[in-house]
């Protein structure tokens, strides 16, 4: 019996409207990227490059295309300067970039030198803002609010290098306030896994930045897409929904649209995953050595490629098969095992393999004495330690859970990737969400119970951090990052570093993080720790495996080293050295040596 049984006159009325329902009236906005980009696109305009962990690397390439060889005068904003974002700044599009970070990510983070000399001959302005500041200044401009609170920046030379955009005031009770002004950019591009005709876009966690910045954009969103879908896919998975279609100005379907980056499908068969394509980042990173190796590059995968079909037929097939290969679940076990032979499983520990098992001890006790809940480890040699250091307290039923910035909760880092943010550790998550909840709530509320793990380019002997810059030398190093957001946030760092005078100071240059609340510098060859009665940092203990043979001969071979004077603890301590058991730990982790062969 159709509806006009059960409701008499009222049945062709509903009948029609279920009809409507079904096929719901809207704007159809899927074109061609280089239509949109063409549209929608103009100089003089402040764009966001969105990173809600997937980065719009096809539309960047799209971007670079359209204004290669000319001057657009783009300011341009994002959480990070990575990977193939370096063509904006090579090419002269940007002019200004608003961002926590610029510098190679992977595998491991250092300066890039095409953002060290653009910034050092003062072709690019880098405004410094933090993970934590820069998606809390977008939700400001999503709100419709000028300022937002913010308990990070406070002791950062961040505070008066962005004096026109961060406000210190007194709070209700007497206690300093710091307020940061609201971010709006022109045009908001982002990439995602699906969109409907419509522009409504479904996307996979963690989330990162989060979706702010499309309600904060003045002109709307160019959204690129893997896949365009009916409404009748999104509705069935519309928790995943994150922004709506009045919002998008143009959907673009491009398949591998985060390469060289990865795609995690999360469990979805309908969206077909694909990992990070290590071999490509790399050689993107040599190239960005030297001018000549940039140019080549260039030539290869921008200018050679007129769009991005091109780009996707000369990775090949081959390749492309590879990418979506390792992205199976269990693939890391096979190429692990043939990394394994090259591995060492004897021999002492390098300075490297000191440091991290150190720091990793220390950390483990810290956790165990006060009872801390998370763990946030940072880029680089902290994060093997803290990686160590979870496994260890679990072999112990010590629940202390791993978190990462960009939205990871309660991970377990696999063997094979040191990658902090790696594609393969992204299903071992308990939780997966974004950077306001990591560092705004699990690591800088009230309720936290966060210890964090940072490295650093220089630090100073109060325990001030420095991984932006170095003025006085004219060098760029990789940006703020989290770091001072973790620092102001987790109940006390550990910071680990390698001894010199150049890294170890007696004053940073730049303070990215305050060190109030490092309580412990951890190097290659000893440790320093904050003590009771004591302003700055002490050096509490030496690695006996460095051949000193006693804390004298330690002590005067630090001192050497070190760029501040050095106080000794009374009761200095001789660290024992790491066992073969520790050591396949962090070997497992870093197979290829990325981080371990540093010394």
């Amino acid at each position: 019996m159709g509806s006009a049984g059960f409701f008499g006159e009222y049945g062709e009325r509903v009948e029609e409207l279920l009809r409507l329902a079904e096929s719901p009236a809207s704007q159809d906005k899927v074109m061609g990227l280089r239509e949109a980009v063409e549209l929608l696109i103009q100089p003089g305009m402040h764009l966001h490059v969105a990173q809600p962990y997937m980065r719009p690397s096809a539309a960047i390439y799209q971007i670079c295309r359209r204004f290669w060889g000319g001057s657009p005068d783009l300011t341009i904003s994002s959480l990070g300067f990575i990977a193939n974002m370096v063509l904006l700044v090579h090419g002269g599009l940007a002019k200004k970039i608003i961002t926590s970070f610029c510098g190679d990510h992977y595998p491991f983070p250092g300066p890039n030198r095409v953002y060290q000399e653009a910034w050092r001959e003062g072709r690019l302005e880098i405004e410094n803002w933090t993970v934590l500041t820069l998606p809390q200044r977008l939700l400001a401009g999503a709100m419709g609010v000028e300022w937002m609170p913010t308990h990070s920046l406070l002791g950062s030379s961040m505070v008066e290098e962005n004096r026109e955009d961060v406000w210190v005031t007194a709070g209700p009770g007497g206690e300093p306030l710091c307020l940061i002004r609201a971010l709006r950019p022109d045009l908001t591009v982002l990439h995602a896994w699906a969109a409907d005709p419509a522009g409504n876009v479904l996307m996979l966690p963690p989330y990162a930045e989060g979706v702010y910045a499309a309600y904060a954009a003045r002109e709307g969103c160019l959204v690129t897409v893997e896949r365009v879908v009916d409404t009748a896919f999104l509705r069935r998975h519309s928790h995943l929904v994150k922004i709506p279609g009045y919002l998008v100005r143009a959907v673009c379907p491009v398949p591998m649209g985060v390469h060289p980056s990865g795609a995690s499908n999360q469990g979805m068969p309908e969206l077909e995953a694909y990992a990070e394509d290590e071999a490509f980042l790399l050689e993107l990173r040599e190239a960005c050595r030297s001018e000549e190796g940039m140019r080549r590059w260039e030539e290869e995968w921008l200018t050679g490629c007129p769009d991005h079909e091109s780009y996707l037929r000369k990775l090949g097939h081959e390749r492309v098969w590879l990418l979506k290969g390792r992205a199976a679940p269990d693939a890391w076990r096979s190429e692990l095992a043939d990394r394994v032979p090259a591995m060492r499983t004897e021999g002492e520990a390098n300075p490297a393999e000191l440091m991290i098992t150190a720091a990793a001890r220390l950390i483990r006790e810290k956790v165990r004495e006060r009872g801390y809940a998370t763990l946030l480890a940072g880029i680089g040699t902290s994060n093997l330690a803290a990686w160590k250091a979870a496994y260890d307290l679990r072999r112990e039923g010590v629940a202390a859970e791993l978190i990462a910035e960009v939205g990871f909760y309660g991970y377990a880092p696999l063997p094979g990737d040191p990658f902090i943010f790696g594609f393969r550790n992204i299903p071992t998550n308990t939780m997966l969400c974004e950077v306001l909840t990591v560092l705004g709530g699990m690591v800088g509320s009230r309720s936290s119970r966060c210890i964090g793990a940072l490295g650093a380019g220089q630090v100073d002997r109060l325990g001030n951090v420095n991984s932006t810059c170095i003025p006085s030398l004219g060098l760029w190093l990789v940006g703020s990052g989290g770091a001072c957001d973790v620092v102001t946030g987790a109940r006390e760092t550990v910071v680990t570093i390698p001894l010199n005078k150049l890294r170890c100071v007696e004053k940073v240059d730049y303070v990215t993080a305050p060190g109030q609340r490092v309580s412990a510098v951890v190097t290659d060859r000893c440790i320093f720790e904050k003590v009771p009665g004591r302003e700055g940092l002490v050096l509490t203990a030496y690695y006996s495996a460095c051949g000193y043979r006693d804390g004298r001969e330690a002590v005067g071979d630090i001192a050497s080293r070190c760029g501040w004077e050095l106080e000794a603890a009374g009761d200095l301590r001789a660290v024992e050295p790491p066992a073969r058991e520790e050591l396949m730990d962090i070997r497992l982790f870093d197979p290829r040596g990325y981080f371990l062969s540093q010394e």
